[in-house]
């Protein structure tokens, strides 16, 4: 079993790249693995638009969801990029770890491959 963190860190006009950061944690969730999804920089933004039932990544969204790997969300560019209020209501974990950031040390020290998208 493979340790893998996926942070999406994509902005509003990059949905491939995110909606790569939810197939890819079906797939390695589905797989066995121990794999954790984060929300980082202006891939915060995606969680008030996945959040959305007419947003068509939804459904892909709940189902990762659903499967306990969204680990958390940073704190200080949810804060930044306006999307606190939908992440309190979402359930994410909001993350302050390094200066109000997620902490990639953390994720390294831990053993965690770590891809970026």
């Amino acid at each position: 079993m493979k340790k893998v963190a996926i942070i999406i860190h994509a902005s509003e006009n990059e949905m491939g790249r995110a909606l790569h950061g939810l197939l890819y944690a079906q797939e390695l969730h589905d797989a066995k693995h121990d794999v954790k999804l984060y929300f980082d920089g202006m891939g915060t933004v995606w969680v008030k638009l996945f959040e959305d039932p007419s947003h068509m990544l939804n459904p892909l969204y709940k189902a990762v969801k659903a499967t306990g790997v969204i680990a958390g969300i940073c704190q200080s560019c949810a804060s930044s990029f306006g999307v606190t209020e939908e992440v309190v209501s979402s359930g994410i974990t909001p993350l302050a770890e390094s200066e109000g950031h997620l902490s990639l040390e953390k994720l390294i020290a831990a053993d965690y491959q770590i891809m970026i998208l």
